[in-house]
């Protein structure tokens, strides 16, 4: 029988580095006073990320969504945007703060990401832009998306937040399209507190976004533009070396946890699990389950794991485009595919320090229902 645990187990939880490795480095920040505004270690910070991503360019923010809305921001974009439902709310509102329309795209059955098959069918002539998200740690389908953007001249952002660390036959993520965004909350694979960065490559792109994350001032007595205040303090920058050091240990840990999961649940009938993507180097951020056809439906088996103080969460749910904050303005129904997905999914815990154990006993509940 499945225990009732003491202590919840959440569905993820912040990896720490040793305390005594960041207590260290704060004493440098008491010493010089200087907390904030693009200090010493912000600097060695987004060194040391653009040699880890092998991006050639790379800009850091108080947080995901500001890198996000301050990207789209920076190419003055108009028009349409084409993006998916499946998604946080971030994605969609950086859009609409930016004064720009989303358009939702349908996702594919396979991995949840935006479907490529259906995209080119929705670019019109107000289409200024692609918003796609790597979904999972799920890569999307870059080189179709890639030849859509090309034929129509559009950007293409990458929301990447579940992305970090990824290649795809040696490729890091971060070079596809003309920018991705990272995010680094507390409650990724990997973090800085909050915080999160914007890959990209061309040259004007890095002034515009540090003075856009500057609320737009270009000099002493000069403001050219209407920024925001996007800066990363040196603290997220400090938690951000120090878990650095430590990334690659944290996504082995993860995989062999993932490799678990699907050692219990693949094959299971009703049970759906996303295939790995060949050539994908993964960082295993999360572990989704769809129940289709299964003896339980998710809402059930989500509340039979709450009765043991296990909490998996419905991720993403419900999509976007059903939000109360768009209603009469998007339907749910018009990206059938997403609807379903959200309605049927569970990301289950996953993180470094979570017991194989656990794993079992997780998988142990779920599959009482068969």
């Amino acid at each position: 029988m499945t225990k009732i645990h003491e202590k919840p187990v959440m569905v993820t939880r912040s990896s720490m580095p040793p305390l005594e490795e960041y207590v260290e480095m704060l004493r440098s920040i008491w010493e010089s006073a200087w907390l904030t505004n693009m200090g010493e270690y912000h600097e060695t910070f987004k060194s040391r990320l653009e040699e880890y991503l092998g991006t050639p360019k790379l800009e850091l923010f108080v947080n995901g969504h500001m890198g996000l809305e301050l990207v789209l921001q920076a190419f003055e974009l108009e028009g349409e945007v084409i993006t998916t439902p499946f998604t946080f709310a971030s994605t969609t509102h950086a859009i609409v703060r930016n004064g720009l329309t989303p358009v939702f795209c349908d996702i594919n059955e396979t991995d949840y990401t935006l479907d490529a098959d259906r995209l080119e069918a929705l670019v019109t002539e107000r289409t200024c832009a692609i918003v796609p998200v790597h979904v999972y740690g799920n890569l999307c389908d870059v080189e179709r998306i890639q030849a859509v953007a090309d034929r129509h001249h559009l950007r293409v952002i990458y929301d990447a937040a579940h992305a970090f660390g990824e290649e795809k036959d040696g490729t890091g993520v971060g070079l596809y399209g003309d920018a991705s965004m990272f995010s680094f909350h507390a409650t990724k694979v990997f973090h800085s507190i909050e915080g999160g960065a914007v890959a990209f490559r061309e040259d004007w792109l890095a002034d515009r976004l540090y003075q856009l994350k500057n609320f737009g001032i270009t000099g002493y007595e000069s403001v050219e533009y209407v920024g925001a205040n996007g800066k990363m303090n040196e603290f997220q920058a400090a938690m951000g070396l120090c878990n650095l050091r430590h990334i690659d240990s944290e996504i082995s840990r993860r995989r062999r946890l993932a490799m678990h999961y699907r050692k219990r649940l693949g094959g299971i009938p009703g049970i759906r699990l996303c295939p790995e993507q060949p050539g994908v180097r993964y960082n295993y951020a999360y572990m989704p389950v769809v129940f289709d056809g299964y003896e339980a439906d998710r809402d059930q088996i989500f509340e039979k794991l709450k009765e043991h103080n296990i909490f998996a969460r419905k991720y993403f749910y419900p999509c976007v485009n059903s939000y109360a904050c768009y209603r009469g303005k998007f339907r749910a129904e018009d990206t059938p595919v997403a609807a379903r997905v959200a309605a049927n999914v569970l990301t289950l815990p996953l993180y470094a320090e979570l017991e194989p154990d656990v794993v079992d006993e997780v998988c142990d509940v779920i599959l009482g229902f068969g």
